[in-house]
């Protein structure tokens, strides 16, 4: 394999694919691929190309040719959502383990928006709205999502360095958790982004780009609320003063989803995706990729302390994990 980078991707454009770059520039925020921002005369896309290892803390490996699902998710999912929410496929080097993508259009990266305490509940309805569009066409169109049905990417992404790390760092929430772990390996419900968080989402003037589909599958579609939400909260503890603005985000995520999923029953999934968010939360915290942004260990600890009071102690309803979080950052 090639490997490419800021000084290798020009010459590669042009001898492989016959592209004249005239700027190639590395992106930064994933830790699993080398993502390059290449500039033309014509305009501009971007190159991705997957690694063994990824840049983390603790050693984490994962097969190279999960840039083959990325790829074909992103395919499978372009007449599905609104216009410039999947990056449009322009090549694909499988000999090399990378492909081109459109760029997106002038945008912000969710995250960072949220981190600076921009807090918009309209943001959070339209990412229900489109991982609800996600969940409930692929749940009735399980004969064409089939075909991501191999879930070892997702076990190398996420069951292992987020639920089994849990488990092995908390031994104190490891029963709770194992129940999770075997629904996301027997489960075929929904098609499961396994990603779908702020870092991942490309605000513009007409809603958002998602992008990092290489853990999608057919699988257990709660995983995905409970990442989601987890993140939000993660930002909300680190923010406390705009917890209400950050909850409110959350109510507007449901009413969205909910809005667009009928494949299960919405008392179901919140009670599922609530136990999911519970592991998550663990796993951003003491799991093989922590989070950044929480250095401090109080707030780090209020974090456990609500993943264990979801997964040992019950609470299964938003409401609850709310009343929750009031109090304990009333204190």
């Amino acid at each position: 394999m090639l490997e490419l980078d800021e000084a290798s991707a020009a010459g590669y454009l042009r001898e492989r694919h016959g592209i004249a770059a005239t700027r190639v520039e590395a992106l930064s925020g994933g830790v699993s691929n080398i993502v390059l921002r290449v500039e033309t005369r014509e305009g501009r896309f971007v190159l991705k190309q997957s690694r063994p290892q990824l840049r983390t803390r603790d050693a984490w490996f994962s097969d190279l040719d999960r840039i083959y699902r990325e790829q074909e998710v992103m395919e499978a999912l372009a007449g599905v959502l609104p216009d410039d929410t999947v990056p449009r496929i322009l090549f694909a080097d499988r000999a090399n383990f990378a492909f081109a993508m459109s760029h997106a259009p002038p945008a912000r990266v969710w995250k960072e928006m949220l981190l600076g305490g921009e807090v918009e509940p309209a943001l959070g309805e339209r990412a229900g709205h489109v991982l609800g569009l996600i969940h409930e066409t692929s749940a009735r169109q399980a004969e064409r999502f089939a075909p991501f049905a191999d879930r070892a990417v997702f076990v190398q992404l996420r069951v292992d360095p987020f639920y089994r790390r849990v488990q092995e760092r908390r031994p104190e929430v490891a029963a709770a958790v194992a129940p999770l772990i075997e629904s996301m390996l027997t489960r075929r419900e929904a098609l499961c982004h396994g990603d779908y968080t702020p870092k991942n989402m490309l605000v513009h003037d007409r809603g958002f780009m998602l992008v990092d589909y290489e853990t999608a599958h057919l699988g257990d579609p709660a995983m995905d609320l409970g990442l989601f939400l987890a993140h939000l909260l993660l930002k909300a503890v680190r923010r406390p003063e705009q917890r209400a603005g950050f909850f409110a985000v959350i109510e507007a995520f449901w009413q969205g989803y909910t809005a667009e999923v009928r494949f299960a029953a919405h008392a179901d999934l919140e009670t599922r995706g609530a136990a999911h968010w519970g592991a998550c939360l663990l796993a951003r915290i003491d799991g093989t990729s922590p989070v950044d942004y929480l250095p401090e260990e109080p707030k780090r600890d209020l974090v456990r302390r609500l993943g264990r009071a979801i997964l040992n102690d019950g609470l299964r309803r938003f409401d609850d994990i709310r009343g929750w979080c009031d109090r304990a950052l009333n204190h």
